[in-house]
């Protein structure tokens, strides 16, 4: 996601500076007009607006923290905008952090997946100061059309989380309708052609449906990184006394997706897994 976001200001017209931990994985971006830098601080240093996208809260400390990192190369007048899936508690002390130095920090994740992305139909929702917002919103709009402020930092990480969590339970539930009408006797072509033209085909469920019956070569979403958001909804529900037991029975059903050797496939995987389960081969 991050590359391509990255490609899409270079398209944009944005004079672009980039790193990334392996940067044999970031010469296509090089061959299209980005500069490189050797750290995320010299990024932040050289840039007006700094943005990241991470794996997970610890991966967001390692970027930003120490002195190659993206705080040490901040200054007053500076942006620097996060759009990872990571804890709130990180986003709100990393943005006091940011205006120690001078500068703004935003979280601003993404609802969507690769193929919203380059169908240019990508919509954020962003945390933080209303004024930053609407100063770095031609920014957001060159990667995705749609940009919600929903407001103080951390609250747009809630909302990802929020959102989240439906896309996995969704995907449960499509896969447990596939798979009673395919053991009563239907066809699963002739299911998955019947739910995605019925009235519980979501945005979500047309993307990751038809996964039912060939799962994409590479993963858009894996287990492991669907299983990370529901942990964080669960620690959000605990702290928010808002019980989520449909978050609950299908974050265990992408524990037994592990334990089958399953984490590195996208979560649609779950059909596998119930399937499995159910004695279909």
């Amino acid at each position: 996601m991050g590359s391509r976001m990255a490609k899409r200001l270079i398209a944009a017209g944005h004079s672009v500076t980039g790193y990334n931990r392996t940067k044999s994985k970031a010469q296509w971006l090089l061959d299209a007009g980005m500069k490189w830098a050797d750290t995320p601080r010299t990024v932040a240093e050289t840039t007006d607006v700094t943005l990241s996208m991470v794996a997970n809260t610890e991966a967001l400390h390692a970027v930003t923290g120490g002195a190659d990192g993206i705080l040490a190369g901040l200054s007053a007048g500076k942006i620097y905008i996060d759009m990872s899936t990571v804890s709130p508690a990180a986003v709100r002390e990393l943005a006091k952090q940011a205006q120690a130095k001078g500068a703004q920090m935003l979280d601003a994740p993404v609802s969507g997946s690769v193929t919203t992305l380059e169908e240019g139909k990508l919509s954020f929702m962003v945390g933080g100061k209303r004024e930053t917002f609407e100063k770095i919103l031609p920014v957001l709009q060159a990667i995705g059309p749609k940009a919600t402020h929903v407001g103080s930092n951390g609250l747009a990480v809630s909302m990802k989380i929020a959102t989240n969590l439906s896309l996995a339970v969704q995907m449960l539930a499509f896969s447990e309708g596939v798979l009673l009408a395919e053991k009563s006797g239907i066809a699963r072509e002739t299911a998955v052609e019947v739910l995605l033209s019925s009235v519980i085909a979501s945005p979500m469920v047309k993307y990751r449906g038809p996964f039912v019956l060939k799962m994409p070569d590479e993963a858009w979403f894996d287990v492991n990184m669907m299983q990370k958001d529901l942990l964080l909804a669960l620690e959000m529900g605990r702290q928010l006394d808002v019980p989520l037991p449909t978050t609950a029975i299908t974050n265990q059903m992408l524990t037994a997706a592990r334990g089958m050797g399953l984490a590195e496939k996208d979560f649609a995987i779950l059909f596998e897994v119930l399937a499995r389960m159910a004695g279909k081969k």
